[in-house]
């Protein structure tokens, strides 16, 4: 039976994991968050995975509030980048499978096509540079383990752009939402299934590898919004604004849509499409 650690098991993706691993008995789960396990604190962290028999660490803690990393740059790397380190010296120390989580702003969002796990990484955020950061001390000192780069992570937990969107849609007739960004939503319970199936195989890769996770179909802000808000019933008009009519503080790639060819080819996998998802989770939060 494989022992794995859930960090940040108090967010949207930890608590899909909580929910998934009912299917999955023949995993034993333990779940953190920063009361059991303050990831940040070196020494916390190396007598916690000394202590504890564990095979796989999914680290599912980040900082991720886009807008107010520019004006926490220092948080944001603690938590992306320090506490990323703090993970990996421990898990190469006990040699312990890490799957890092990182995201699709990593990329400046310039392509024309969906972007490839071995596409150069070009950050224009405060969050997207300590997300980089992150990645790139998972690989200089991992020699097995995983980055699975998402994108437009949503789920019925926590706090996130669906959950937003309702909340508003419901309390106002009108809605104002950019449509010239592009990518790709993600139920995080699709994610969190994904990475559970596909850990037995990946365990027998004994090789550092990148691999990029989106439902499949790409939309902009504006169509996952007048998606959510028809799927949920709710009588809001949607109106599509630019993102010069709607700025924000952090800058936003325009187009950030994931390559999956490499994951559902290694693995077998089927993909579902963002729209079955999106039904499937406002169902939930009916």
């Amino acid at each position: 039976m494989l022992n794995i650690l859930i960090t940040g098991s108090n967010g949207q993706l930890g608590s899909e994991f909580r929910e998934a691993s009912a299917l999955y008995p023949y995993y034993n789960f333990i779940f953190t968050d920063i009361a059991e396990l303050d990831i940040t604190d070196a020494g916390q962290v190396e007598q916690f995975l000394s202590q504890q028999n564990i095979d796989v660490v999914i680290n599912c803690a980040g900082y991720t509030a886009v807008d107010r990393a520019e004006e926490e740059p220092d948080l944001a790397i603690l938590i992306n980048r320090d506490a990323v380190v703090n993970l990996v010296q421990a898990c190469k120390k006990y040699d312990i499978y890490l799957v890092h989580i990182s995201t699709d702003y990593v990329f400046d969002g310039k392509n024309q096509r969906p972007y490839r796990e071995d596409d150069k990484p070009h950050p224009t955020s405060s969050y997207g540079k300590s997300k980089l950061a992150g990645e790139e001390a998972v690989m200089a000192c991992l020699e097995k383990g995983m980055i699975i780069r998402t994108a437009w992570l949503y789920s019925s937990f926590g706090s996130n752009f669906v959950k937003t969107i309702l909340k508003k849609g419901s309390e106002k007739g009108k809605l104002d939402v950019v449509n010239d960004q592009v990518g790709c939503p993600t139920y995080a319970r699709d994610l969190a299934v994904i990475i559970l199936k596909i850990l037995p195989k990946a365990l027998s890769i004994h090789q550092f590898e990148i691999y990029h996770y989106s439902d499949e179909g790409e939309c902009s802000w504006y169509d996952l919004a007048k998606a959510a808000v028809k799927l949920a019933n709710i009588p809001c008009q949607v109106n599509p604004v630019t993102s010069e009519e709607y700025p924000q503080q952090a800058p936003r790639p325009f187009y950030s849509v994931l390559d999956k060819t490499k994951i559902k080819e290694q693995f077998g996998i089927t993909i579902p499409d963002w729209r079955e998802s999106l039904r499937e989770c406002i169902a939930l939060m009916a």
